[in-house]
């Protein structure tokens, strides 16, 4: 272990100054509007909204959560995950992210996701964005809770700190430049972490693979452990009454691999599903300076994705070859990309690689923050209780939703045996089936009606609850992953409940029927808008 070392430290250091400074640098302009400091006024890049997309997406379980399911369990539960999340990013800037950065402006220019549900369906008493808002401040407090464990395990992992304070540290770090920031702050800062986080994995993989002795040594070790590379089996550790998993002559046991058949691939693949419900990349779409540049974000965005979720993977395979015992719990095994950081790389370049957890965690975590803070303030406080509220007044709101967030998340993450990987499959699970089939059926449905949408997010968020809580544990069919069974109820109640309710009124109809139409006005200025926003802001975090 490198305990205390001052070159990581001080990598990690010029990390934190480097968030915080953009943080700044984007205070006043974010602080100018509501639509600033939401999204940015819609004039953000298509390099920014890609990176910043999938930055924010994938947190600290792209380099700690998917590792460690990995090591612990072998490429069929991290691979077959992969190929999910792989496929729903593709499909959702294909199917998604022209539309609704389309629609949100012909529907009475929305700025946040429950907004746009609810002006889509004109639904003048905002009862389906406060639904939404509720649903988003539920899992959000449980997303943002997954990104301060990563913070709190990595301190404790480099430096043997008390994970709780470090994992408190982490958080507030990522609160004031969320709360100073706004929008510009966390897309710019999400490029920046984009971009580490590529550059992290990279390294470390190639780094690994070289100190376990090459692919041939790597791929011969894992080959003896049952079920751990085939696919179609998943390995399964022999565990004690404490957990821990055994050893025996100083190598890790294994049972009688488990089948891993065609519903656990579904299952498992069903997290792409997620994609179309989650806010955290949708309001990207959103903020987007033309929907014309959807094309360009899309290729960036799955190449990032695709790339970065084969070498997390891959890190946590070659991690059980270079340190086959070092780790006997799922939990401990997410620590596997911070161990070959520090056992490989000269400390000051470990400190810059280990940063790159920290940007995962960070770039999610203030993503959850700020649209918490934006669905309160905007469809609550705004939308309902004080519909004539100055953006000074909503702001304030969002910032006190920041707050409340903010300690819940802690809340969430004071367990340090919290694994990451299954927290954060929760609150996708919880938010893909809540809004996934609501987002669709918004962009492809003309007879969507406000009382289908209710039912839909109602229904989602149910069954995740029943499934996760009372029907997993009893094991079979009820073991798939909750977000499949979720998505299918919700889809169905929207359905039909739209086709026994009222048919949306004409203006309604009219509004879906021509939304995907040119607006000469809108293109006008995203072509003024385009020839500044995305030099001045790469300038800025170059400065």
């Amino acid at each position: 272990m490198v305990t205390g070392d001052f070159w990581v430290l001080f990598a990690m250091l010029i990390y934190f100054i480097v968030v915080l400074t953009i943080g700044f640098v984007y205070a006043k302009r974010s602080n100018s509007s509501t639509s600033e400091y939401f999204i940015g006024g819609r004039k953000v890049g298509p390099w920014l909204t890609a990176l910043s997309a999938e930055a924010s997406d994938m947190s600290g379980y792209l380099l700690m959560g998917l590792p460690g399911l990995a090591y612990w369990t072998g490429a069929s539960d991290a691979g077959w995950t992969a190929v999910g999340l792989a496929i729903g990013t593709y499909l959702n800037w294909k199917l998604v992210a022209k539309r609704l950065r389309k629609y949100s402006v012909k529907a009475g220019n929305a700025i946040t996701l429950p907004g746009f549900y609810s002006k889509r369906l004109h639904d003048d008493k905002n009862i389906v964005s406060t639904i939404a808002a509720l649903i988003i401040l539920v899992f959000f407090c449980v997303y943002v809770g997954s990104c301060f464990v990563t913070c709190g395990k990595l301190f404790n992992t480099l430096f043997g700190l008390d994970y709780l304070t470090m994992m408190c540290l982490g958080a507030i770090i990522v609160f004031l430049y969320t709360l100073i920031g706004g929008y510009l702050s966390v897309v710019a800062t999400d490029f920046v972490q984009g971009m580490l986080m590529f550059f992290a994995l990279a390294v470390v993989l190639i780094g690994s693979i070289t100190w376990a002795g090459g692919v041939e040594n790597v791929v011969a070790f894992l080959s003896d452990i049952p079920g751990f590379l085939t696919g179609v089996q998943i390995a399964v550790p022999v565990v004690g009454e404490d957990g821990l998993q055994i050893m025996n002559d100083n190598a890790p046991l294994f049972d009688v691999p488990a089948e891993y058949g065609l519903l656990s691939i579904i299952s498992m693949m069903a997290w792409g599903l997620g994609y179309f419900g989650m806010p955290q990349v949708l309001v990207r779409f959103l903020g987007i300076r033309s929907a014309e540049e959807i094309k360009r974000s899309r290729v960036i965005a799955v190449t990032w994705v695709v790339v970065s979720l084969f070498c997390a993977i891959c890190i946590g395979l070659v991690g059980r070859a270079a340190f086959p015992v070092m780790f006997a719990s799922n939990s401990a095994a997410e620590n596997i990309f911070i161990v070959l950081s520090q056992v490989m790389l000269p400390s000051f370049m470990c400190g810059i690689v280990v940063s790159g957890i920290l940007a995962a965690s960070m770039s999610s975590s203030s993503s959850y923050l700020l649209i918490a803070g934006s669905s309160v303030a905007e469809n609550i406080f705004r939308g309902v209780i004080k519909k004539d509220a100055t953006d000074g007044q909503v702001m304030i709101v969002a910032r006190i939703t920041l707050i409340v967030v903010f300690l819940f998340g802690i809340l969430v993450a004071s367990d340090e045996n919290s694994t990451i990987f299954f927290v954060v499959s929760y609150a996708w699970a919880g938010l893909g089936a809540s809004f996934g089939p609501l987002t669709l059926c918004s962009l492809y449905w003309r007879r969507l009606t406000k009382q289908g949408a209710i039912a839909g997010m109602i229904a989602g968020t149910a069954t995740v609850l029943i499934w996760h809580n009372l029907l997993s544990p009893l094991g079979g069919i009820f073991g798939i992953y909750e977000l499949l069974p979720a998505f299918i109820i919700s889809l169905a109640c929207i359905f039909i409940v739209s086709l026994i309710t009222p048919e949306p009124s004409q203006e309604v109809l009219d509004e879906f029927d021509h939304y995907m139409d040119e607006d000469p006005d809108e293109a006008a200025q995203m072509q003024r808008d385009a020839e500044l926003t995305e030099e001045a802001t790469i300038e800025a975090v170059a400065d």
